[in-house]
């Protein structure tokens, strides 16, 4: 009697660009015949997928080796604290290997050295769209790796390196084949999106009968004929980023933007060394709105860069008031390994750090729940993510999966709703962050609008 197969315990940690690789190589897994088990004791080894941003990831990574170390003992470590590996091998030299961000091949090799594949190509089956670690509903669509940028504050490139982008016709067929499996939602995600196609120099491809540019605003256009929401990440305020407002004021793409604006003053922008830095942004705001009124935007910031003045974040919040953006992150700015940011002088103390993260919050989360308050009586279409008893938890087009907020529908009708179904409900009561709703029809079914499109 032939062996079971290998089986693979395994740990996802990080951004969802850190989800996309565990999900590659988990796919490549499964394509050998190996079987992935949700708990330690039940694997003949752990894969822990690692974040090194900041030190809180940093530590997290740490903890999460640590445990698997002690619950199983064979552990292979990979991700983006892997670009340091002397942090992981001096807490935990017990590892069996080490491989950095993107070495896809080195972790399956790994993988082989410490837990021989046992391969049935007649039996193994992965489905055309690969192994995915998020619901059936909706999925991660990484279009590049790396990024150009070196602001002060940040160590990605130098453990992903420069920007690479992936053939435009390339995406759009796994976007094509994630619509094929079900997927009504594509996040779109990458380093920087926005700069999508300049490293190939925004080359044309054969895509069907036509050409299509590998370029950001193309790619949106392309997607947005494909039938599932399209959501837009980590765009930086370029000019072109100009060009995708019509697009979600005709409802090819959602009206939702995510940019990591990370300050308002220009002194502390130029210390950060942050692209685009220039930009009105204020007045790109007005006329995106103008356009597009119900666009949501979402960014993140950081507080206590060093030298930040009380002049220059009373600017951010002013910056803030006037914005009035929907989803705020804030960081309290703390030192990474690496970073050219470590060298600048007059470090905020952590005192005044907490006490202006908290100012920033506070404020945010007085804009937010009057954006959301004056959403109470409208109707708007909603993505059910799953059904709790009576209720179902659901995301308008103004809320990304595990970062924002979300509606929870009760009532009449709530017990018809499954995962994956757009619905339509009226909003009948706003908190800070979410939105109480009632259903006004039935499902509507599984497609988001929009007529199907291929090559």
């Amino acid at each position: 009697m032939s062996r079971a197969n290998p089986k693979v315990g395994f740990v996802s940690l990080g951004c969802p660009k850190a989800l996309v690789d565990s999900e590659r190589i988990l796919t490549q897994l499964r394509s050998e015949g190996y079987e992935t088990v949700p708990e330690y004791e039940g694997a003949d080894l752990v894969v822990v997928n690692t974040c090194g941003f900041i030190d809180e990831a940093v530590h997290e990574s740490l903890e999460a080796i640590g445990e698997a170390l002690a619950a199983n003992g064979k552990v292979i470590v990979t991700g983006c604290l892997g670009a340091q590996p002397e942090k992981i091998t001096a807490r935990h030299p017990g590892v069996l290997r080490v491989t950095g961000p993107q070495a896809y091949e080195e972790v399956i090799g790994a993988v082989h050295e410490h837990l021989p594949p046992k391969h049935d190509p007649y039996v193994d089956l992965v489905p055309p769209q690969g192994i995915r670690l998020t619901p059936r509903h909706y999925a991660y669509l990484k279009i590049s790796e790396g990024c150009n940028h070196r602001c002060s504050f940040c160590i990605i490139p130098s453990m992903r390196g420069d920007l690479v982008s992936r053939p435009i016709t390339q995406v759009l067929g796994e976007a094509i084949r994630l619509r094929n499996a079900g997927v009504k939602e594509l996040l779109v995600i990458s380093q920087d999106t926005s700069a999508y196609g300049a490293d190939l120099k925004y080359r044309a491809e054969p895509w069907g009968s036509r050409e299509v540019r590998t370029r950001f605003a193309d790619l949106a256009r392309e997607l947005g004929e494909l039938g599932p929401w399209v959501r837009l990440h980590y765009v930086y305020p370029y000019p072109h980023v100009d060009e995708v407002i019509p697009l979600m004021a005709e409802g090819k793409v959602l009206p939702y933007l995510d940019i990591p604006f990370q300050h308002a003053s220009p002194r502390i922008l130029r210390l950060m060394k942050r692209p685009a830095h220039a930009e009105n942004t204020l007045e790109r705001i007005r006329r995106w709105r103008g356009a597009v009124p119900e666009l949501t935007l979402r960014s993140t910031f950081i507080v206590g860069f060093p030298g930040e003045t009380e002049e220059e974040f009373a600017e951010l919040l002013a910056w803030l008031e006037e914005a009035q953006l929907d989803r705020v992150g804030c960081f309290k700015y703390s030192p990474v390994d690496g970073a050219a940011a470590n060298e600048l002088p007059d470090p905020v103390p952590e005192e005044v750090k907490d006490e202006r993260w908290h100012r920033l919050m506070q404020l945010q989360q007085r804009i937010s729940a009057a954006r959301l308050r004056a959403k109470v009586g409208r109707r708007m279409r909603v993505l059910v993510d799953r059904v709790e008893g009576r209720a179902a938890i659901a995301r308008s087009e103004s809320d990304a999966p595990e970062i924002d907020g979300i509606v929870r529908i009760s009532g009449s009708g709530v017990t018809r709703l499954a995962p994956g179904e757009f619905a339509e409900a009226e909003i009948t009561a706003a908190s800070d962050y979410d939105l109480e709703a009632r259903l006004c029809q039935a499902p509507t079914g599984g497609r988001a609008g929009g007529k199907a499109a291929g090559p």
